[in-house]
């Protein structure tokens, strides 16, 4: 396998396929996900002869079980660490739902001339959580039945998930994908409970305000317009307020795991914002 150990000692699993000159892009997985989650946009972007890359967040899949550092400052810390072993220049970072989150903090304190452009699918910013300051967030009680439903039965609660509002597979009509829900869940069952737990407070807490304002290359924000996870109204319709260069792009009655429901329409509005 292919790993890095960050400053702290972690080990940090990545994939990293395409021609090494070839412009990066960079896929950063929700979660309790795993780099296992952008498989299919991997491959597309590969075969168009990118180099593409994607890794396991400390604590989930083949990455080491933290104790220790699950909060948004290490995530991003550790891809800064993973840009300067693989030495990515120019590189495009896309990132869903916890992931989105990762990217927005990391390119906002990337060294020079490492992020060209960022992608945020079904992103967390600016923040999820109900505060003063954003009162029409998700109540704190949401997150703390995350909290319950992963302490009491880990493994039933990634059944459920998956099956119901994540993909929209609870909609009446929906074409249900048993794959995507088993995939799923065989992620999820990768990470460690410790770091899936404190994942939860990183994802729904912080609060990437600052990080949005701060970023001056172009951004595309990608969101499905029935969302039930990160609802579109508290996130992306927020968040493009506050970028510079943003431009948003929604989906109507798409769920939150809309790239992987349909991965031909997204990879073909990814692959125009690449190439623009």
């Amino acid at each position: 396998m292919s790993t890095i150990t960050t400053s702290d000692g972690t080990s940090i699993y990545y994939k990293d396929l395409g021609p090494k000159d070839a412009q990066p892009i960079v896929f950063h997985h929700g979660w309790p996900l795993s780099s296992d989650d952008w498989d299919n946009q991997m491959l597309f972007f590969r075969l168009k002869g990118y180099r593409v890359i994607a890794h396991d967040r400390r604590g989930h899949g083949r990455s080491d079980q933290t104790d220790t550092g699950n909060e948004m400052d290490t995530y991003a810390a550790d891809v800064v660490e993973l840009a300067r072993a693989l030495d990515l220049r120019n590189a495009i970072h896309i990132g869903h739902s916890t992931g989105g989150g990762e990217v927005a903090r990391y390119a906002a304190r990337a060294e020079p001339g490492r992020v060209a452009k960022a992608v945020l699918i079904g992103a967390v910013p600016p923040i999820m959580l109900q505060t003063e300051a954003n009162p029409d967030g998700l109540p704190k009680a949401v997150f703390d039945g995350f909290r319950t439903a992963l302490l009491a039965n880990r493994a039933q609660f990634f059944r459920d998930v998956p099956a119901g509002p994540f993909y929209g597979f609870n909609r009446e009509g929906a074409a249900v994908s048993q794959g995507l829900i088993d995939n799923w869940w065989r992620q999820g069952m990768m990470g460690g409970a410790k770091a899936h737990y404190d994942c939860i407070t990183a994802f729904s807490e912080t609060d990437f305000t600052e990080d949005l304002k701060a970023l001056d290359i172009p951004v595309l924000l990608m969101h499905g317009e029935d969302d039930q996870v990160v609802p579109i109204a508290n996130s992306a319709h927020k968040a493009i307020k506050l970028l510079r260069n943003g431009t948003l792009k929604t989906y109507e009655g798409l769920s939150h795991g809309l790239f992987a429901t349909h991965p031909d329409l997204i990879n073909a509005d990814l692959l125009d914002f690449i190439v623009a």
